[in-house]
């Protein structure tokens, strides 16, 4: 034991003069004292830990720094593009109605009569035996009660009903207390049209009293009788489907609606046109035209 300890102590003592002389010729190199060395040597390891410390705060100043940068532009690029997509949807929303009022001239050139008042739709209700659209036009605006709405390519969309200043309300074809005297264009075969509400045909139409011999196929084209109410000729729907009555005397058919109620966005009121029906004495406030051709429809 004494024999080892004494070999660990010669290897200290050895390292020490070892480390002194080392340390003085360091000392001799830059002019500097043996303490001044070894005072640096303690002091190294704080040193690095103190310059690791500083580097880290700055590398944490920075990327606070840089993120809140990065949030501020971030913040503005998200205003940029909301304002880009505004733009976007504006663009598309005017590109839609221009849209639509070219397809109004050409429904106005083909019916030179027709007096049209445009409309958008504000509001919707619907259920299983009802379907009425709220449109931003009253009777401000010449709108009255029992005036046909259609789209801009002259598809029935339904009668208004109700007037308020600035606003109304359309029962739709969808409706199944709304009917509308309605033919067959290609055959000539008369019946009734209303919203259909059989059991899974909620988006049909229903057309009745249709003769028992009647040749029906799919994709005929339904259009108004001509009333009024109705103008001539208007689209109401195509066939899909054609059936027996319960009592077997006459038939029906199911129609696709001409006009996709759901997505209508604007809708023209007709406030005046001119058929062939006789309107003398037709209106009770006289607001009617009471020549043989010519008619306003009216409450």
């Amino acid at each position: 034991m004494k024999q080892l300890f004494s070999t660990k102590l010669r290897i200290i003592l050895v390292l020490v003069v070892l480390v002194t002389a080392a340390l003085s010729v360091v000392a001799g190199l830059t002019n500097q004292s043996v303490p001044d060395l070894v005072i640096q040597g303690l002091l190294t390891p704080f040193r690095s830990a103190a310059t690791a410390l500083t580097n880290t705060v700055e590398r944490y100043y920075s990327y606070m720094f840089k993120y809140e940068a990065l949030e501020a532009e971030n913040q503005v690029l998200k205003a940029q593009i909301a304002q880009m997509e505004d733009v976007a949807r504006q663009a598309d929303a005017t590109s839609r109605e221009n849209e639509r009022l070219r397809k109004t001239i050409k429904l106005q050139n083909a019916h030179e009569s027709y007096v049209l008042q445009d409309a958008y739709i504000i509001g919707w209700s619907s259920t299983d035996f009802t379907s009425v659209l709220t449109i931003n036009r009253g009777s401000d605006a010449g709108i009255a009660t029992n005036m046909c709405a259609v789209t801009e390519t002259g598809e029935v969309v339904g009668l208004v009903t109700q007037v308020g200043k600035n606003y109304a309300e359309v029962k739709t074809v969808l409706d199944s207390t709304l009917e509308i005297s309605s033919t067959i264009s290609s055959s000539g075969y008369n019946g009734m049209v209303k919203g259909g509400y059989m059991n899974g045909t909620e988006k049909l139409l229903k057309m009745d009293y249709l003769p028992s011999a009647a040749i029906i196929r799919n994709n005929q084209q339904v259009v108004t009788s001509g009333s009024t109410v109705y103008p001539r000729g208007l689209i109401v729907g195509s066939v899909v489907d054609a059936g027996f009555e319960q009592t077997g005397v006459a038939k029906y058919a199911l129609l696709k609606s001409a006009a996709d109620i759901d997505s209508l966005e604007q809708i023209f009121i007709i406030t005046q046109y001119t058929t062939d029906v006789d309107t003398a004495g037709a209106s009770a406030d006289g607001s009617a035209e009471t020549t043989a051709e010519t008619t306003a429809p009216t409450e």
